[in-house]
């Protein structure tokens, strides 16, 4: 665990003390962020607060009164119900604002994961329960400098992988043919090699499948790639090692010398709102102004919006990018959620806009790397539609 800057960020947001609890692994991102084991057994409620000045406090159950050995500070022990409560509440008497693993309305979900019922019991002691989500991002979304090689290092093998993979559509249509899960498979077979890992397959879509934004194409259900099909590829993957961050795109072609007039104007709608959002980040972060995530959702949306085709955008504009492919910092969104969560330095994100008709869908994912001062897009953009 790392105290001081847990200590740090606290004054920085002017808040008296973190509360982390709880019970049968509920909140995993407790266990990251202190560094507590992932597989002890917890059949008991415990409670770590940090403050944002001073020694930190544990409450444990007799019974498992060692869970919280590892970390700093003083133990207090309990075994009945009332004797938790009131040295809960004597713990955290002298803190006003309390941060908690919650989201008001549920809204940030992903980050609500204290139960209403111990909102409530903190609630009751005069304690002002507010959310841990821009605490977590810093602590689960920042990047270290040897974290962001490893997303350089993936971005330069699956940018190679997704060109060859546009080839060898090509070469199998014309050379006996092939479908969505076979060009899947080579995705993974070239993963291997390339040392890459995934949390799941890449999607490899044809015509409408490509208008479903999680379609899986199986050993059982898969359409056949033919001449003059869509296809779009949804690629992300990590170097298999230690603390890996993830590359995530999705590029798109079609298979023949053209692409109709129709499928050129969505793309060309879908690009420019990419480029929307892509430019609201980095402007942002060049002029040192703190965005929030729903700020890049609405440029790129009210855009798409004004093109006629706001109904077809289903799906916030991007999310972010860690050890996990959905990462917990700022998502770009103001669609699914209202984010206002901050966009961070040293933080990473996808912008993927799409479009999503009856007969196909379009939708172009790049990513984007925020420093201090500074923010770029960190793999090749598609500008052209792919002609397979």
């Amino acid at each position: 665990m790392k105290l001081p800057a847990i200590q740090a960020a606290l004054r920085e947001k002017k808040i008296a003390a973190w509360l982390f609890c709880d019970h049968h692994h509920r909140d995993p991102i407790a266990y990251r962020v202190l560094g507590l084991p992932a597989n002890s057994m917890v059949t008991r409620r415990w409670f770590y607060l940090v403050p944002a000045e001073g020694e930190p406090q544990k409450l444990v159950h007799r019974i498992e009164a060692g869970h919280l050995d590892t970390l700093p500070g003083a133990k207090i022990q309990y075994s009945g119900w009332q004797e938790l409560f009131e040295e809960l509440k004597t713990m955290l008497a002298p803190y006003r604002d309390v941060a908690m693993q919650y989201s008001q309305n549920n809204l940030i979900f992903t980050i609500s994961l204290v139960d209403a019922g111990t909102i409530e019991l903190i609630r009751s002691f005069g304690n002002n329960v507010v959310s841990s989500a821009d605490l977590v991002a810093k602590f689960e979304a920042t990047l270290t400098d040897e974290q962001i090689q490893t997303h350089f290092a993936a971005r330069d093998a699956v940018d190679a992988i997704t060109a060859a993979a546009f080839q060898e559509i090509g070469r199998r249509v014309r050379n006996g043919g092939t479908h969505e899960y076979e060009i899947q498979q080579w995705f993974m077979e070239q993963f291997a090699r390339e040392n890459l890992m995934t949390d799941d397959a890449p999607v490899v879509a044809v015509n409408k499948n490509a208008s479903n934004p999680h379609y899986e194409p199986k050993a059982g259900v898969s359409s056949p790639i033919r001449e003059g099909d869509w296809v779009l590829l949804d690629v992300w993957a990590k170097k298999n090692m230690p603390n890996a961050v993830y590359y995530d795109i999705t590029w798109t072609g079609v298979v023949g010398k053209t692409a109709s007039a129709r499928q050129q104007e969505i793309f060309g709608i879908v690009t420019a709102a990419r480029d929307i959002g892509a430019k609201t980040a980095i402007d942002g972060a060049a002029s040192g102004r703190a965005t929030a995530g729903w700020e890049v959702d609405r440029a790129v949306r009210d855009y798409i919006d004004g093109q006629g085709y706001g109904e077809y955008f289903i799906h916030r504009t991007g999310h972010s990018i860690g050890t996990d492919v959905h990462s917990n910092g700022a998502n770009m969104d103001d669609l699914e959620i209202h984010d206002v969560r901050q966009i961070l330095p040293n933080s990473c994100f996808s912008i993927e806009p799409g479009i999503y008709l009856p007969e196909f869908g379009v939708r172009s994912e790049v990513d984007v790397l925020v420093r201090q001062g500074a923010a770029e897009v960190t793999g090749k953009i598609q500008r052209e539609i792919v002609l397979i």
